[in-house]
């Protein structure tokens, strides 16, 4: 055992393992929940959905993948070629880094590392240049309108999903996540965790998370309506398989920071009942259900109302939300109800 802490060659088998052990489980889960997408749509619109390769259609996911690795890749003639493979590939690869501070039970987390939200923002920051490298590697209009789409809706979205997220630090006191979870730990069960003190601030974050993801109703980069798929029209085969799997990895990373940062992480809902990974699984499904269900149920918006929301509703919203959480934290209202500083740190 001490070759894994004490040789070079060891500690970097361990760390490829433990990066194993998250991206693969990860990639095989995103099949099932890509099925589970299109089921909640096609329940919604009264259709089967997918039912036709394996037991249910459950292994359509994997019948897909399948099919977009032996397709023939397509570039266009007049495409930046080096860029144009280039863009999921930095797409794909920034989301799935994003997942090494995620910690999915106590101690169970590749990096716990005490600025865990910077890392997150700093890597959720970047993945907008796989998009715009897409699009203006494309060498089309539609593609480049929807990456410059994409990049305005990202930045203008970041800014309210970091002032929430500084709301639920300033009851902390911690930039890490597992503090973070800690943190809401309690006799109170699932009335100790931050949904009920940070209560407004739970439905803008869901909110921004759509439109950070371009999720429907919020997916305007790649709307079909007036840019025929986006920042995505003349992708095909594995690289339009990677900026799907780095969108979808994208949008379960946000499950797991509602989960954490609002709902427990891997806490119990009720006390007498133990903690655990199971927990953190469970509220990430419940997170992935809601997103779907929004986009079968609400229509899409027009861009400048997006923006609108954004910068006239949301930052106003979130900004008030800081000053507020700031003094009640301050000043310990409710007796600390708002600062789990010794908790939490």
């Amino acid at each position: 055992m001490s070759f894994f802490t004490d040789h070079p060659l060891g500690i970097l088998l361990l760390v490829i393992g433990q990066v194993l052990l998250i991206v693969v489980p990860l990639l095989v889960a995103l099949a099932f929940l890509l099925y589970a997408d299109r089921k909640i749509w096609a329940a919604v619109q009264l259709r089967r959905g997918p039912n036709v390769v394996g037991v249910f259609g459950l292994l359509q996911s994997f019948a897909d993948f399948i099919k977009y690795i032996t397709k023939e890749v397509v570039i266009p003639a007049g495409a930046d070629r080096a860029v144009f493979l280039m863009a999921p590939l930095t797409s794909f690869v920034l989301a799935m880094v994003a997942w090494a501070v995620i910690p999915f039970s106590d101690g169970w987390v590749l990096s716990d590392i005490n600025v865990a939200i910077l890392y997150i923002f700093a890597v959720s920051s970047l993945e907008v240049y796989g998009v715009i490298m897409g699009g203006w590697a494309s060498n089309s209009k539609y593609p480049f309108l929807g990456s410059l789409r994409s990049a305005a809706q990202m930045i203008s979205y970041e800014v309210s999903l970091g002032l929430i997220i500084i709301g639920v630090v300033i009851s902390t006191g911690s930039l890490n996540l597992s503090h973070i979870v800690l943190a809401q730990e309690g006799d109170w069960g699932l009335f100790n965790w931050y949904w009920l003190p940070h209560l407004p601030m739970v439905f803008l974050f869901f909110i921004s998370c759509l439109a950070e993801t371009n999720r429907p109703p919020f997916d305007l980069p790649e709307a079909e309506s007036e840019l025929v798929a986006g920042y995505q029209v003349e992708y095909s085969s594995t690289p339009f398989l990677l900026f799907m799997i780095g969108e979808y990895v994208a949008i379960v990373l946000m499950c797991a920071l509602v989960s954490i940062l609002f709902f427990g992480g891997w806490l119990s809902p009720v006390p007498f009942l133990p903690d655990g990974f199971f927990w953190m699984f469970l509220k990430m499904l419940m997170a992935f259900f809601v997103f779907a269900l929004v986009k079968a149920v609400v229509p899409r918006y027009r861009y400048d109302q997006l923006m609108r929301i954004g910068w006239k509703v949301f930052l106003p919203l979130s900004l008030a939300w800081v000053v507020i959480v700031a003094f009640l934290a301050k000043f310990e209202v409710l007796g600390g109800f708002w600062a789990r500083w010794a908790i939490g740190g």
